[in-house]
């Protein structure tokens, strides 16, 4: 069990355990939930995927920069007998 002490502001600090178990860091949220019985449950919020971090997997990628006939190239070899 790990003690958590509660400042004058009302606030609580998670200790390095409790922050890795819950798989957050400085500046994620943390909801709490109180049971009928009057224990707190913790859960890390998963912040929403922004259209960037979408669109941010499909590039720019480390290393060399295709030229437009690679491209070209790469959609032609795709589609090569599907016409």
């Amino acid at each position: 069990m790990t003690l958590l002490t509660i400042t004058s502001k009302g606030q609580i600090t998670l200790n390095k355990e409790i922050r890795a178990a819950l798989g957050v860091r400085p500046g994620d949220q943390v909801e709490a939930h109180i049971a009928a019985d009057g224990s707190a449950v913790l859960r890390p919020v998963m912040p929403a995927a922004s259209i960037e971090d979408v669109f941010g997997v499909l590039g720019p990628h480390p290393g060399r920069a295709v030229s437009i006939e690679e491209m070209n190239q790469a959609i032609a070899d795709g589609w090569s007998g599907r016409l």
